[in-house]
């Protein structure tokens, strides 16, 4: 069953990553899947690929679009992109974002913004042009990838733990505040992911057991696992769900230091 035939999608951060395995997913669910990167147009190219590749011979159609999602006037540009290439819109994934690891202390100004402009103002900049387009049609869905780091704090991250802490707020309050309009809103709260962006604990076979050994599923997750959740979100089956966190974690927030009842005293 092909959930989400002739739905037009838009999915930032798409050239890697969750955001790659998000567009593949959706383009075998029967999407348009617009492809949206900042940089990095031959990585762009090969997620477009993948995506064509995806649809085994179904009908579909994806394009790239480039845009710094943290910048207004590129947001904005990228919404008449993709509508005027699809003639409209029905679901959008706010997957982009950055991380950097630095002692709280020593969080340079520039670095601290950054981090916010991408994870949380971009997302909020594409809700907003998503929405102003979803009313008039009577709906649509924004899926927002958060984190388990919405919940649990991450030191040395400080930005990016408060990026997701706000998505949480972003997800709940635009669902609330849309819910009567057919617009649902949710989120999907990875844990450890086999990405890119963690490649510095995955090519590191110590490491990487160190990660795992705190999951009480004892394994770092697929992309794909993860696309999987989106795929749902974003078709009719979870129609009524909205301003929601899934967490895809492995176990991770469900305290697995507590695995063991040391604190009961038994």
């Amino acid at each position: 069953m092909l959930r989400l035939q002739g739905k037009n999608a838009l999915i930032t951060g798409a050239s890697s990553g969750i955001g790659q395995a998000i567009a593949v997913r959706f383009a075998q669910e029967g999407a348009n899947v617009a492809i949206n990167y900042r940089s990095g147009a031959a990585q762009a190219e090969e997620t477009r690929a993948l995506v064509t590749k995806a649809r085994g011979g179904t009908p579909g159609r994806e394009i790239l679009v480039q845009a710094d999602v943290s910048q207004e006037s590129d947001v904005t540009r990228m919404f008449e992109e993709v509508i005027g290439a699809f003639g409209s819109l029905d679901v959008l994934v706010n997957n982009a974002g950055i991380q950097k690891p630095t002692p709280s202390h020593e969080i340079p100004v520039e670095d601290f913004d950054r981090i916010l402009a991408v994870n949380l103002r971009g997302p909020f900049l594409c809700s907003r042009e998503a929405i102003r387009h979803f009313l008039p049609r009577g709906g649509g869905v924004i899926i927002n990838n958060s984190s388990v780091h919405e919940i649990i704090p991450k030191p040395k991250y400080l930005s990016y733990s408060i990026s997701k802490g706000g998505m949480e707020n972003l997800t709940k309050s635009l669902a609330l505040e849309y819910a009567g309009s057919g617009i649902r809103v949710n989120a999907v709260g990875p844990g450890a992911v086999v990405t890119p962006i963690n490649k510095a604990w995955i090519d590191n076979p110590q490491a990487r057991m160190d990660v795992e050994s705190h999951i009480p599923m004892s394994r770092a997750a697929r992309p794909e696992e993860i696309a999987s959740v989106f795929a749902f979100l974003a078709s009719n089956e979870s129609s009524y769900i909205t301003g929601q966190t899934i967490f895809a974690c492995g176990g991770l927030t469900l305290y697995p230091e507590f695995r063991v009842a040391w604190s009961s005293g038994e």
